[in-house]
């Protein structure tokens, strides 16, 4: 019977759907699958933290969510426990920094009743004459930390992918659930872009500043929202400062960046059909060097943050 269950009864409404303003943009930051660089993460954390925000829509946990694979978190103090902290999905009316309002969706990526939750996704963007959907991603790849970072960009919005999409492979991936929202809003003929970000794949696994400044960029192209950025990008030049003198001081280092600046530059400029991420024998440069280097950094740094 749990499988004959509406869309609409995934979810509840916290304010009533006449109450709601219509002809808003929607800003999509679910994590799940992968989060390179904590990209997805960041952003979440960052904007519920900066920007004014009220939730509208509360999707139901018991119906999406397998708990035991990401389990919630319980606070118990010497006795008894004293805080539950639910798992939370939700969509949120939202103000950027100039006051203008947008719907902001973030949480756990469902683990099931992925048509069901698409569909009541899509349903809600109907019925609120949602102007766009925009929704951010992040994978790691080969590409240089000196380079800016970019961008695969997916969906219907031409003058998004003609201008921000560096790299358009053909090819299968392992979906997500934004991959089938994005896949049935364009089926209904509804405005939207995923942006997947190319993070440096020797940075993929710590958090990452500029992967979430990069999104948030993303998301103003795509909006016109004006989104606070300051903080990030400040962590992000203390962060790669560390990470240039890690390589600076490493020879093997100093050469495996520089092959992948050759790559990414010999691309961007030439706009070759094969991908900036393989050389001209088509193998993908070894991290393993890279990474080992930048793992010894990044342990030194959490030993340093935890002290």
């Amino acid at each position: 019977m749990g499988n004959m269950r509406e869309p609409s009864e995934l979810y509840r409404l916290r304010r009533p759907a006449d109450e709601m303003p219509r002809g808003l943009p929607l800003v999509a930051a679910i994590t799940g699958f992968t989060d390179a660089g904590g990209a997805v993460q960041q952003v979440t954390e960052y904007l519920l933290d900066a920007l004014d925000a009220e939730v509208v829509v509360e999707f139901d946990g018991d119906a999406l969510l397998d708990y035991r694979a990401r389990r919630p978190i319980l606070f118990f103090d010497e006795t008894r426990f004293t805080e539950y902290r639910r798992p939370e999905l939700a969509i949120r009316l939202a103000r950027d920094e100039l006051g203008a309002p947008f719907l902001l969706m973030t949480g756990y990526e469902p683990d099931f009743r992925w048509e069901g939750f698409t569909d009541a996704v899509v349903a809600l963007v109907e019925q609120w004459e949602v102007a766009s959907t925009t929704w951010i991603n992040a994978i790691p790849m080969p590409v240089p930390h000196t380079r800016p970072i970019g961008s695969t960009v997916s969906g219907n919005r031409e003058d998004l992918t003609d201008a921000h999409s560096i790299w358009r492979p053909q090819t299968q991936v392992p979906g997500n659930a934004m991959h089938l929202l994005e896949y049935k809003l364009q089926e209904a003929g509804q405005p939207v872009a995923g942006f997947v970000l190319l993070i440096p794949h020797y940075l993929g696994d710590t958090e990452y500043p500029a992967a979430a400044v990069a999104a948030l960029e993303s998301i103003t192209a795509a909006t016109g929202l004006l989104l606070p950025t300051d903080r990030l990008r400040e962590e992000g030049r203390e962060f790669l400062a560390k990470v240039d003198d890690q390589v600076e001081g490493n020879s093997e280092l100093q050469r495996l960046v520089g092959t992948l600046e050759d790559r990414h530059d010999s691309y961007m400029e030439d706009n070759a059909l094969r991908s900036p991420l393989t050389g001209d024998d088509g193998e993908v440069p070894s991290a393993d060097s890279i990474a080992a280097e930048l793992e010894k950094f990044l342990a030194h740094r959490r030993r340093a943050d935890d002290d």
